[in-house]
């Protein structure tokens, strides 16, 4: 398997799934796709999510890509099914590798569940718990402003954790003893959750499950060279560098604009 993965998400979120791929297929090659201009999706109808989920992965079959990943949760709820339709490679979601690891790690079968207003609506992350464990109850919040906040760039402002305290303040009286972070943007602010939910609440992470799960998927061939990281978006690269930076550690080399026409949906595309 030589060709990249391709990764999309609704902006710069994503990346935490890239560094976690990057960390544990570290020859591997991968191009991304950060949907900056029509960020967020989670308060988008469903019909807009597939549209766009579909643009997005039309854009990254064009570039050859082997497996698509698709680090937006929004689009794992809404729109995997008509992906998979469209096309023979590999496609894997964030929602079920979240869930498994949640039940993992879980003692008292509570888990709470953070997400976009899509996600949360679409209950698949419900659906999924109890498709494995039905003992297991579960507590869901929507959590739509920490989106916009990773966008600006306002991770370590003070009005992020106290919006964070509002939102989960009641939520925590369920007895959660794990809580899923069910949108790639929020492992940027979990050290900030954390300190909100205490110690005691276990914060699974989708970015480090959908890393655990792809490995445990796919066996890759290893090559002397180093690895090729490509990056586009659809609307400003400098801000996206600028917050990519923070996530990563490192400086985002090869990014690219591209404009909504280059990635638009074909009429029965079908590879």
């Amino acid at each position: 398997m030589k060709n990249p993965i391709g990764i999309f998400d609704s902006g710069v979120g994503g990346l935490t799934v890239f560094r976690e791929i990057k960390r544990v297929l570290p020859q591997k090659d991968i191009i991304y796709f950060g949907d900056t201009a029509r960020v967020p999706y989670g308060s988008k109808s469903q019909r807009t999510i597939i549209q766009y989920s579909l643009q997005n992965m039309i854009f990254l079959l064009q570039q050859r890509i082997e497996m698509l990943v698709v680090a937006c949760n929004t689009s794992s709820a809404y729109a995997i099914d008509e992906l998979r339709k469209q096309t023979n490679i590999p496609i894997i979601g964030v929602i079920e590798p979240g869930t498994k690891k949640a039940l993992e790690v879980t003692c008292n079968k509570r888990i709470g569940v953070i997400g976009t207003e899509g996600t949360i609506k679409s209950e698949s992350y419900e659906r999924a718990i109890k498709a494995l464990d039905k003992s297991c109850k579960v507590f869901s919040k929507a959590t739509p402003l920490l989106v916009p906040l990773v966008e600006e760039n306002w991770i370590d402002h003070n009005v992020t954790k106290k919006i964070i305290e509002e939102y989960l303040k009641d939520f925590l009286k369920n007895d959660i003893d794990t809580i899923i972070m069910g949108c790639t943007h929020y492992p940027v602010l979990k050290q900030v959750i954390q300190d909100v939910v205490g110690d005691s609440i276990t914060l699974v992470d989708s970015a480090q499950s959908i890393a655990e799960e792809l490995c445990a998927q796919y066996d890759y061939e290893t090559k002397k060279e180093p690895a090729y990281y490509s990056f586009y978006v659809s609307d400003n690269p400098e801000k996206f560098s600028i917050i990519g930076k923070q996530i990563l550690g490192e400086e985002l080399h090869n990014i690219k604009k591209v404009f909504f026409t280059d990635a638009w949906v074909v009429d029965n595309y079908k590879r």
